[in-house]
C-alpha cells in the first residue's frame, strides 16, 4: 500500500470518526438535568399533550410513535398511537414502541413511572415551564434533541415575536385583582409559580391568591370572598360562556358578581404550556381589559 494511500484511507476514517462523535446530542432540561443521545431522537414518545404540540411546531411531529390522551392538536395528532394517560401511563406499550427519547411533564407525569422509564434506560427530557419565556427554550432544546433545530429556530422566533408584543402593548396597565379558578369540587386555583400566573402578569392582572406555598393550592368561598377579586376566570370549552362559574353569582357584595365579571377562556391555550400560550395570552389580556373597562 502507497503512503499517499495510506494517508488517504487516514483522512477519510478520520473524517468518519468525526461524524460519529458530531451525531451525539446532548441538552438540559428543564430540571437541569442533561440528556444525551448517541444520535438525534428518531422514535419519541410525549407524556404531555404541549410536549406533542412543542415537537410538531419544531417539525418533529413525524417522530412521535406514541403519546398520551388529548394530545390533539394539530389534527394529524389524534393519529399516533395512545400509550395511556399523562398521569399514568402503559409502561408495556412504550417498552414495545423502542423509543429512543421520551418527553415527560415534571408537573403533570407520576415520578414513579418516571423513574421505572429510567431504569429501562430510555432517555427522558422533562419540560417544566414556569414563565412564558421559558417556552421558547424548550423548542430550541428539542430541535437540537430531534435534529430539527432550524424548524426550532422558526417556531422559537415566532413565540418572541407574539410575546413582544403583548408585553409592549399592556405593560403599565392598571392592575385587575383575579380569581383563576382551576377547578370547583374542590376548589383549587393556582399560585404565583404556576405557568398561569405569569400569563396574568403579563396582562396586568394580580392573582389574589399567588401567595400560597402550594402549585394548585385548594381554597374555600369564604377565603373568595374576603379577597373579593375584580373578575372570576376559569377556562373550558369552546362556546361556553358564564355557566361553569354561575355559582358566584350568588354572592351579590362580590366584586366580580357586581360587574358580572366571569370568563371563560379557551382550555387548551390557556391551560397547556405549548406554543399556543401566547394565544391564550391574548385571550386573557382581552378579558382583563374589559374588566378594566367597568372598574
Amino acid at each position: 500500500m502507497s503512503f499517499k494511500f495510506k494517508l488517504a484511507v487516514m483522512v477519510v476514517s478520520a473524517s468518519l470518526v468525526t461524524v460519529a462523535v458530531s451525531a451525539a446530542v446532548s441538552v438540559q432540561d428543564d430540571l437541569g438535568v442533561t440528556v444525551t443521545l448517541a444520535k438525534p431522537a428518531a422514535r419519541i414518545i410525549s407524556l404531555a399533550p404541549h410536549a406533542t404540540e412543542d415537537l410538531f411546531a419544531i417539525g418533529a411531529g413525524d417522530l412521535i410513535v406514541g403519546a398520551v390522551n388529548y394530545s390533539d392538536y394539530p389534527a394529524k395528532a389524534k393519529e399516533i398511537e395512545r400509550i395511556g394517560g399523562y398521569n399514568g401511563f402503559d409502561l408495556e406499550r412504550i417498552r414495545a414502541l423502542k423509543p429512543d427519547l421520551i418527553i415527560a411533564w415534571g408537573s403533570g407525569n407520576p415520578q414513579r413511572q418516571l423513574d421505572q422509564i429510567k431504569q429501562l434506560g430510555i432517555p427522558v427530557f422533562t419540560t417544566f415551564s414556569k414563565k412564558m419565556a421559558d417556552i421558547p427554550t424548550v423548542l430550541e432544546r428539542l430541535g437540537v434533541l430531534t435534529q430539527q433545530t432550524a424548524g426550532a429556530a422558526k417556531a422559537a422566533k415566532h413565540y418572541r415575536e407574539q410575546l413582544a408584543r403583548l408585553e409592549k402593548t399592556y405593560s403599565g396597565r392598571a392592575p385587575v385583582r383575579v380569581f383563576y379558578q382551576i377547578w370547583d369540587r374542590p376548589l383549587m386555583t393556582i399560585n404565583n409559580t404556576q405557568i398561569i400566573s405569569d400569563v396574568m402578569r403579563l396582562c396586568g392582572a394580580v392573582n389574589v391568591f399567588g401567595h400560597l406555598p402550594e402549585l394548585t393550592p385548594k381554597v374555600d368561598v369564604e377565603a373568595v370572598l374576603v379577597a373579593n377579586p375584580d373578575a372570576i376566570m376559569t377556562s373550558g370549552e369552546p362556546g361556553v360562556k358564564g355557566d361553569v362559574l354561575a355559582s358566584w353569582q350568588r354572592w351579590k357584595n362580590l366584586s366580580a358578581s357586581k360587574n358580572n365579571q366571569f370568563y371563560v377562556l379557551p382550555k387548551d391555550i390557556i391551560s397547556r404550556m405549548g406554543p399556543r400560550l401566547v394565544d391564550g395570552a391574548q385571550a386573557m389580556c382581552e378579558a382583563v381589559e374589559q374588566v378594566r373597562q367597568v372598574k
